[in-house]
């Protein structure tokens, strides 16, 4: 892939991804109750996972951690709900396909043919998430 991802188009396959920096292998479980991947000290209630490639790779290129960011392929073993961080309160309805579940989630491949956002972009965003999180509004509703 050459080209940055584009925001809220679901991918052509149908899968569902997470985007971590974390080295997982197929079979590895996703579990709620480990380091958040966005705030450092906290404990993630939930798994979060979506069908674009967009978040995904927003995922990965902004988990905490060192390395290299990577994109899972999951498969969800429970219900999923809508992720409240990106519906309704900075989205109308859920155009970022974005889910979280208190269930286990199976890693079962890795998209390793992706590319990121662009540096500009990259550091607007990492600027926008510094702002907030000065002005004290960097919630995560988990």
């Amino acid at each position: 892939m050459t080209n940055e991802p584009t925001p809220f188009e679901v991918h052509e396959s149908g899968a569902l991804f997470h985007g971590t920096k974390a080295h997982l292998a197929v079979g590895d479980l996703l579990v709620p109750g480990r380091d958040s991947n966005f705030e450092t000290g906290r404990r993630a209630n939930h798994v979060y996972l979506t069908a674009t490639l967009d978040a995904a790779t927003w995922g990965a290129e902004l988990a905490a951690g060192e390395g290299r960011g990577r994109i899972y392929i999951v498969k969800p073993t429970g219900r999923l709900e809508d992720d409240p961080n990106v519906t309704d309160k900075k989205f109308p309805g859920n155009p970022t396909h974005s889910y979280r579940t208190r269930e286990p989630v199976e890693v079962v491949g890795e998209l390793v043919d992706w590319s990121g956002h662009s540096p500009a972009q990259l550091q607007a965003m990492r600027d926008g998430l510094e702002k907030l999180a000065r002005q004290g509004v960097a919630v995560i509703d988990d």
